[in-house]
């Protein structure tokens, strides 16, 4: 590439002698830049989620190519977010491919000073058995005079501000439905 070549190669040469004198079109960009290809163009499909990281909901696309997240971005189509992310929503690739992530669950026995894996079905079974059993030990049928109470006090739920509606809303239900009076939010506290 000889000096004359270089020099009309240069994006401000080429704005100033060009028809994009603002800089923000061809002028701007360069022959590298113009052979690049978005790294969501490779996907196989895109999946609609909400950003975990608050309860505002952000709208997110996740690009996912061969079974794995490539991209995570903010949806367009959003009346919330309006196709914008935060910092941390902006980030939230992290969540499901940075190599920090856990992909076992941890269990610690009481009394016990050594950590466990175990595979996801036993862990949900025991918390499910530990929440009934919870429910079964704190169950109050009726108070003192006979009137008719069917709740639990062995059972309280705290929902986070890392929720979003929909999710409180599953959670109250829950805990209403196995009979928890003791159900609040983190905001309120």
């Amino acid at each position: 590439m000889g000096v004359g070549d270089w020099v009309r190669s240069w994006p401000v040469y080429r704005q100033l002698t060009g028809t994009d004198r603002l800089g923000r079109g061809a002028a701007a960009r360069s022959r590298r830049s113009a052979e690049l290809t978005p790294r969501t163009a490779s996907a196989d499909r895109v999946v609609g989620s909400v950003c975990p990281f608050c309860a505002v909901g952000c709208a997110q696309k996740v690009y996912v190519k061969d079974e794995r997240v490539i991209q995570i971005e903010g949806n367009p189509d959003s009346p919330i977010s309006r196709g914008r992310l935060c910092p941390k929503g902006s980030a939230s690739k992290q969540l499901v491919t940075g190599p920090q992530r856990q992909e076992h669950v941890l269990y610690r026995a009481p009394y016990a000073s050594e950590w466990q894996r175990l595979d996801l079905d036993t862990a949900m079974d025991m918390v499910a058995e530990r929440v009934l059993d919870a429910r079964r030990r704190g169950w109050q049928d009726r108070d003192e005079q006979g009137r008719t109470l069917r709740r639990t006090m062995g059972l309280a739920g705290l929902g986070g501000a890392t929720l979003d509606n929909e999710e409180n809303h599953l959670v109250k239900k829950l805990f209403t439905a196995l009979g928890a009076v003791q159900i609040e939010n983190q905001a309120r506290i």
